[in-house]
């Protein structure tokens, strides 16, 4: 395969001395873990507005932890929820209060204390600024001495929690919405140290953070396209470079590929109007059950992937009941059910209405071009022409009225599948059904207001028992995220990734060593 040879940035990565703040003292690693850290991410990774939660930094479609300011609240491996900076949380009896207790040792980079009201601060400046983390749900919040912080709510939210792992703490006394994201003051694991545009961040260990202390004491972290960081790899110039199935097949001498689980879930939409073949339950059931996803795996993924049956799969909150078997027999026999009959060239018609579907695709996505042509090479064994199409975004909307197109979605929240199947306004994404189910919007409602975290999962359950005989979304593969690693380095257990090949794997990387 012929391939560009692009430039490669000049890695400047140098170990800063003499640079210590507050009673923490000099940085004392363990054997070799102060070697600097050099990780590739795609240039999509590189936040726009800069390191500042309030334009976004930490949430939005790739919602990851933000490294540079504390949270108070994180999800652990199995996601579920653990504390940062929250020692304690009560919510009251009609949800829409959430009362935080905060431990009293955090401290900004500039030596002054972090305390509730820098924390009400946050989320009234987000609530009013941010367009990417949505808080609609919360009315105010309001600082009660400097170890409690309350969350007065707009309407019950029960996964609150998971919101706030999101939401990075800013310092009233320091926050310049014009400055700030370029010079971050915060209270986490890494300090920014310097931020070339459109090249590479430097993150340097914060030695006033409450926390254990990083294995990692500098890590840089470069923004390239992927043939750039493959060749990065290749040249021996990366520890850690994100990578995709296409490379897979390929050897790097020092190097090892790591696969990491996902719920960066491929899946279309069946629209229930406006198309006169998908409108019929039966025939989105035919066509949920006629896809054969370890196939796609196979001829797409090259074999990295798992197959998907919902937009949570593997997630504290799913249901099983959404798994369906690869029956094509079990397909077709529903098909012939509701006389969609095969005609002479195989294509099955109903009263003169061929079986036709166009499957929309992002242009310039190999991934979910490859997608799309494997779903229709298995469609048109079903009977369904099938044609696939490469379009801009603003094209794509548009036409998912009517047609499939291949989505990406997955997050770390039970919000995603409110925001997918809930006939609510604002809920955007199920106009592409355009799907209603007055029993499952009944129970994810039921799950926003439950005063139990634990307790919701199972009526978020239930509203997916709810839905899954109606078929508007077909979900395919959850595609596995890959990393060209080298030899030597151990990344620390990583949890489920959520949608979009970003910052995800860093969440841990103060963990990570060198052996």
């Amino acid at each position: 395969m012929k391939r560009s040879v692009l430039l490669l940035p000049v890695l400047v990565v140098s170990l800063l001395a003499g640079c210590q703040r507050g009673p923490v003292g000099s940085f004392s690693p363990e054997p070799g873990h102060s070697r600097p850290l050099t990780v590739v991410l795609p240039v999509s990774a590189e936040p726009a507005a800069g390191f500042d939660p309030a334009f976004g930094w930490g949430a939005g479609e790739h919602v990851h932890e933000p490294l540079i300011q504390s949270t108070l609240t994180v999800t652990n491996p199995d996601l579920t929820i653990g504390y940062d900076l929250a020692t304690g949380m009560e919510v009251g009896e009609d949800g829409l209060t959430w009362t935080v207790t905060m431990r009293d040792d955090a401290r900004f980079t500039d030596g002054e204390a972090l305390t509730a009201g820098d924390v009400a601060f946050t989320y009234n400046t987000v609530k009013n600024t941010s367009s990417v983390n949505d808080l609609t749900m919360l009315d105010r919040a309001e600082a009660v001495g400097d170890t409690t912080v309350v969350f007065h709510m707009a309407r019950p939210f029960s996964i609150w929690p998971y919101t706030m792992a999101a939401v990075g703490i800013l310092p009233e006394h320091a926050y310049d919405p014009a400055t700030y994201g370029t010079a971050p003051i915060g209270s986490g694991r890494y300090m920014l140290k310097q931020w070339d545009r459109g090249q590479q961040i430097i993150l340097e260990y914060n030695p006033d953070y409450y926390g254990p202390q990083p294995r990692m004491e500098q890590v840089t972290i470069l923004f390239m396209e992927e043939d750039a960081a493959f060749l990065a790899v290749q040249a021996g110039q990366a520890d850690l470079a994100y990578t995709s199935a296409p490379y897979a097949g390929q050897d790097v001498e020092g190097y090892s590929l790591l696969s990491v689980r996902t719920v960066d879930d491929q899946g279309i939409n069946l629209p229930v109007r406006n198309n006169p073949l998908t409108a019929d339950p039966l025939v989105r059931q035919a066509i949920n059950m006629g896809i054969d996803r370890q196939q796609m795996i196979d001829h797409v993924l090259s074999g990295y992937g798992t197959p998907a049956y919902s937009v949570c799969d593997g997630l504290p909150w799913y249901s099983p009941v959404n798994e369906v078997e690869h029956d094509p027999e079990g397909a077709k026999a529903l098909l012939d059910e509701r006389d969609w009959l095969p005609g002479a060239d195989g294509v099955r018609t109903k009263g003169g209405v061929r079986a036709a579907l166009t499957i929309h695709y992002a242009a310039g996505d190999p991934v979910r071009q490859g997608i799309a042509a494997e779903l229709a090479n298995q469609l048109r064994e079903l009977g369904i022409e099938t044609d696939v199409k490469g379009v801009g975004w603003d094209t794509a909307y548009e036409d998912a009225l009517s047609n499939p197109l291949v989505w990406g979605w997955g997050a770390h929240t039970p919000m995603e599948l409110y925001n997918i199947y809930h006939t609510a306004p604002g809920s955007d994404s199920a106009l592409y059904s355009p799907y209603a189910n007055k029993k499952a919007d009944e129970l994810m409602d039921a799950a926003l207001a439950c005063t139990d975290l634990e307790e919701s999962y199972s009526l978020w359950q239930a509203a997916q028992e709810e839905i899954a005989g109606d078929v508007p979304w077909v979900w395919l593969v959850n595609v596995d995220h890959l990393y060209w690693v080298r030899d030597g380095l151990h990344v620390a257990e990583q949890k489920i990734h959520p949608h979009g090949h970003g910052w995800s794997v860093v969440n841990n990387i103060d963990r990570w060593s060198w052996e």
